[in-house]
């Protein structure tokens, strides 16, 4: 009877331990979360035409300043971005209004919540702001559709604040090939077009950094042959887990770590997360719905050319249909890169509100979950606060020092 009462008395103290270190665990992530900058490398804007599968459930932005606020995020780069679509004239016209839209909405976003939120142009501005306890707003450009040809509307969008810029999104344009060239054919330019290779130099003239996520392999290998500094894929995970275009290959996550830059993993399930058989199956079902193959390389393939009407409504029943990832699966990318890389050369992008998130992190509110899983992990806190936002500001500041003189 002894020996049974210390048996339980043993178990419960070990419960108890059980129960406190988790605790403390939990404590722990908590505390480095408030301590360490918290900096997201890429979302989206949301505008009255985006489609409704691009907003949470309730109709709420994943990055507005209520989901940023719980999430305890310190900085964010917010994206002038615009998507594939005609490149003549009355295409590029299109491009460019919904551009100037979403910048004018980043703007009334910093003017709307002085108190709060706060314009940066650099590094330097990042850390005074959180030092202030403002939340800082980076300004983003992605996908040269918008300007055509024109290489003078760099140094406008420079002015307008832009200090991160991306060549492509889905499809060619007249800068560089985009890893998902769609009904293109693979390769238009080889990599980066002679515009392009100009931009490259202009760019790091003004001391804005360059961005190669989505750029085509060749387009990517070239930037960084040709950039005086170091670049960031603000968005893009790793292809070794997931085999997807979208996704860096081990030999271009070694070339970006040769130059000095930084991946920015994101959430996104297709690219993070592989699909179950029900998934696969409802996906197939999908295509066939829609005229389309049930196999493809990409589940969006052959999407491309269909009305926007019909492909709105055809990319809402495969979103519908998908299995989603989870935050393991995504930290599972950090993991690979950090180990592939190293950890000073991995943070995180989310690209909310363009259709990312995955179970776990879902919106800007759901980054201490991230935290905690790193924690979980074994990261530090050093690593923590560089994957979180050290390292995407060490390239950013990298970037402007070597403007020209």
């Amino acid at each position: 009877m002894i020996d049974r009462i210390k048996y339980l008395a043993l178990t419960g103290l070990l419960l108890a331990s059980a129960v406190q270190a988790q605790s403390s665990g939990q404590t722990d992530a908590s505390a480095i979360h408030q301590r360490v900058l918290i900096l997201d490398s890429h979302a989206d804007v949301l505008l009255p035409s985006t489609p409704k599968r691009y907003y949470l459930p309730d109709g709420s932005s994943r990055v507005d300043l209520a989901h940023l606020t719980r999430g305890g995020v310190d900085a964010l780069v917010l994206a002038v971005a615009v998507g594939p679509g005609p490149r003549d004239a009355a295409g590029v016209a299109a491009a460019r209004r919904e551009a100037d839209e979403k910048l004018a909405r980043i703007k009334a976003f910093i003017a709307g919540n002085p108190q709060r939120v706060g314009l940066a142009l650099g590094a330097e501005d990042v850390e005074r702001l959180h030092r202030e306890g403002k939340i800082a707003v980076l300004i983003g450009f992605q996908n040269a559709r918008s300007i055509g040809k024109d290489l003078s509307q760099i140094d406008l969008f420079y002015r307008e604040g832009v200090r991160i810029f991306a060549f492509n999104h889905a499809g060619h344009n007249d800068f560089a090939d985009s890893s998902r060239p769609g009904a293109e054919p693979v390769s238009e330019h080889g990599g980066l077009s002679p515009l392009g290779r100009e931009a490259v130099k202009r760019l790091n003239d003004l001391g804005v950094l360059i961005d190669v996520s989505q750029l085509s392999s060749d387009a990517l290998l070239q930037t960084l042959q040709l950039t005086r500094v170091p670049v960031a894929a603000t968005h893009s995970s790793a292809r070794a887990l997931i085999d997807n275009s979208r996704n860096l290959s081990d030999a271009e996550l070694d070339a970006i770590k040769a130059n000095g830059g930084v991946v920015q993993v994101t959430p996104f399930s297709v690219y993070v997360h592989k699909q179950d058989r029900a998934g696969l199956a409802r996906t197939a079902a999908v295509r066939t719905r829609y005229g389309l193959s049930a196999e493809a390389d990409t589940p969006y393939a052959g999407s491309e050319a269909f009305p926007e009407e019909r492909r709105n409504a055809f990319l809402d029943a495969l979103a519908a249909a998908q299995s989603r990832g989870t935050l393991g699966e995504f930290v599972d990318h950090i993991d690979y890169i950090a180990k592939r890389i190293g950890w000073r050369h991995v943070g995180i992008g989310s690209d909310f509100d363009h259709g990312s998130g995955v179970s776990g992190f879902d919106s800007e509110a759901d980054a201490p979950n991230v935290t905690a899983e790193l924690v979980r992990r074994g990261y530090s806190e050093e690593q923590i606060a560089a994957i979180w936002g050290g390292n995407f500001l060490r390239v950013l500041r990298a970037a402007a020092a070597g403007r020209a003189k």
